[in-house]
């Protein structure tokens, strides 16, 4: 099994291609070692590495976050653990339906088109374009012409992350939904 790695633009973030699909449905993202071994073994095997503070699923990539150690010196855990975990052929999760998302949705009632419009936006020009980063852009809300958005993987806490709102996202949004004034990350 070969496993291939890619840079991100966030520094503290290495996304690992396994070569095979980690979650059919969905992403799932890990922030706390209780919460991965609640829900996900790779992702308990992946957090049990010490320097790693997040993990997240998406279709063929896990991203890993980490906090101090150098990325040489934890490349070859991930890629041991990685390795492990899909030659046992263990589930990527727990049990069905664990996919985690990141709370209700808000909009008035009456903005329901432009919301459709947004989700369609973002999920055929953004998430996949953020996906090749190593992320995930969800929608959380529309309030007042604000687009409310969580950001995921290796978007979470990226040094880029703002330029990508307000200059990326915000001005795709706003060419095609002119009542989106502005755009925030959750």
């Amino acid at each position: 099994m070969f496993i291939q790695t890619e840079v991100t633009p966030n520094p503290a973030t290495l996304k690992f291609l396994p070569g095979r699909v980690v979650l059919a449905e969905g992403t799932a993202e890990f922030v706390s070692r209780e919460d991965a071994a609640e829900r996900s073994p790779l992702a308990a095997r992946l957090m049990d590495v010490p320097g790693v503070t997040a993990v997240f699923f998406g279709y063929d990539f896990v991203t890993v976050s980490k906090d101090g150690p150098e990325w040489q010196h934890l490349k070859p855990a991930i890629l041991a653990g990685l390795m492990e975990h899909f030659m046992s052929e263990q589930p990527t999760m727990a049990q069905a339906g664990a996919v985690s998302d990141s709370g209700e949705e808000f909009f008035e009632e009456g903005d329901a088109d432009l919301v459709s419009t947004i989700k369609e936006l973002l999920e055929t020009r953004v998430r996949p374009a953020v996906a090749q980063d190593g992320g995930d852009i969800t929608f959380r809300g529309f309030r007042e012409g604000t687009v409310y958005l969580n950001m995921r993987g290796s978007c979470a806490g990226c040094p880029s992350s703002t330029a990508t709102l307000k200059h990326g996202i915000q001005n795709l949004l706003r060419h095609f939904v002119p009542e989106v004034e502005s755009v925030e990350a959750v």
